[in-house]
């Protein structure tokens, strides 16, 4: 409209010779020309950045697909991993089971001094196979996230003394003196709450981190509980050594790593192995907080500090009365054992027999199923993986049929995968209890008594 009036006043102007709007229109011009090419420029620039932000967001959507399949291939070797770990860690615990068991066996028959040191010697060094298989797969845990503290009364004494005689007879091995100690030197007559695992985890990855750094000297280890303010216990464990120590620049690489998460390896780092990132993890999961002294090729101290609440309870030995804790039963009662392991059932076969009681033993699930069905029995011991039927599938047909509703027959899962999801998986199905292999007579008996009250003797 402007432009039309605008155009209408030059010809008025050109045709009476007045050169006033042939100067406007000159410059007008020019600014629509200008304005046209500055749109048309913006227009160019719009479409480009249009075809940037297309080609920024197809790379982008392209990298994000890329990076969860990257994600998704991760997780699935991780889990492929954890699923190797734990295949490898029952083929392992299952023989080994078979070891201990008969270890247990030997210790109950007429030995001479020399022989029971032997025997001693097997029976901690098949438990620190153990420990060390059980530790694969807790600290694989641990770097996952996975792990949750399980708080139950201990007795730090009694419970780490065998722990640390393990250790000790490695230490021997390399010619290294090892000592352990607990402050004050007294038995206590309450009980500690604190996950009794965990803290022999930590342990663990610290005392086998001094031997292997140790190549002359000693390793020392001390429990100090003489810090105790009313319902409360202050523990400090002590991990020390003589052996290559690490440099200042190390040690504060490896509080670095502490600090921000990081893993570091042996290759990094003298005198620390990969299992001081895991017990770091678990003290700091715990309360405490994991620190380090160390000077170079004179050694280093390992060393955290937990809270921890008294029991009002008294000690277990003090408080149940000897006459129940007995070696026998008066009468007679029938068990199924589901056990496809034969080694292990001549164990089980010899622990039970020891308390009095009669085997029946079923190959796997299925067949246990169907011995369940023909005969009577007044406890199940059931493994957990068995081949044709699991324990957990076996355990779920029989607590469907018409016998154990009349009888309710208590079924204890027996299992060298003692893991928490295994017993969490064993409540789910309905299984009463869970004996962990290689089965410890103490637990065998306190099951029995547990299950068969009428059973006992007067």
């Amino acid at each position: 409209m402007i432009t039309a009036i605008f155009i209408g006043y030059y010809y008025v102007d050109k045709i009476e010779g007045n050169l006033f709007f042939d100067n406007v229109y000159v410059n007008f011009s020019t600014i629509i020309l200008i304005v046209i090419a500055v749109s048309i420029l913006i227009n160019f620039l719009a479409e480009q950045l249009i075809r940037d932000l297309r080609a920024i967001h197809l790379k982008i959507k392209t990298q994000t697909k890329y990076l969860e399949e990257a994600l998704e291939a991760s997780e699935k070797d991780a889990d492929n991993k954890a699923v190797y770990i734990a295949n490898m860690s029952h083929e392992i615990r299952t023989p080994l089971t078979a070891v201990m068991g008969m270890i247990n066996m030997l210790k109950d028959t007429e030995l001479d001094v020399d022989q029971r040191v032997q025997l001693e010697i097997a029976e901690y060094s098949s438990e620190h196979l153990m420990q060390l298989v059980n530790m694969i797969i807790d600290n694989s845990k641990v770097e996952k996230g996975e792990v949750a503290l399980n708080i139950a009364a201990m007795d730090l004494k009694s419970d780490l003394t065998k722990l640390f005689k393990v250790f000790e007879y490695q230490a021997w091995d390399k010619r290294l003196e090892f000592e352990f100690k607990f402050l004050p030197d007294k038995d206590y007559k309450f009980l500690l709450l604190g996950d009794i695992t965990r803290i022999q985890q930590v342990l663990i990855n610290l005392i086998n981190n001094a031997i292997k750094f140790t190549n002359s000297g000693k390793i020392s280890i001390t429990v100090d509980q003489t810090v105790a303010h009313n319902d409360e216990q202050i523990v400090t464990f002590y991990v020390k050594d003589t052996g290559v120590g690490m440099r200042r620049d190390e040690l504060e690489r490896i509080f670095n790593a502490f600090n921000y998460g990081k893993s570091f390896t042996t290759q990094h780092y003298r005198g620390a192995g990969i299992g001081l990132g895991i017990a770091n993890q678990l003290v700091k999961m715990m309360g405490g907080e994991l620190k380090i002294e160390t000077k170079e090729n004179e050694g280093s101290i390992f060393y955290f500090s937990l809270q921890l609440k008294k029991t009002l309870n008294l000690k277990v030995e003090e408080i149940v009365p000897k006459n129940l804790l007995l070696n026998k039963f008066d009468n007679k009662f029938n068990i199924l054992v589901a056990e496809d392991n034969q080694m292990n059932q001549k164990v089980i076969k010899f622990l039970l027999e020891q308390q009095g009681a009669e085997c029946t033993f079923a190959k796997n699930g299925l067949e246990a199923v169907k011995l369940f069905d023909v005969l009577d029995f007044d406890m199940v011991f059931m493994d957990i993986y068995m081949p044709e039927m699991t324990g957990y599938e076996a355990t779920k047909l029989i607590k469907e049929s018409k016998r154990y509703a009349e009888n309710k027959t208590p079924i204890i899962a027996v299992s060298a995968s003692a893991f928490e999801e295994d017993i969490a998986n064993a409540k789910l199905v309905g299984i009463d209890d869970f004996l962990a292999k290689p089965i410890e007579v103490q637990k065998l008996k306190d099951l029995l008594i547990k299950y068969t009250p009428k059973k006992m003797p007067e």
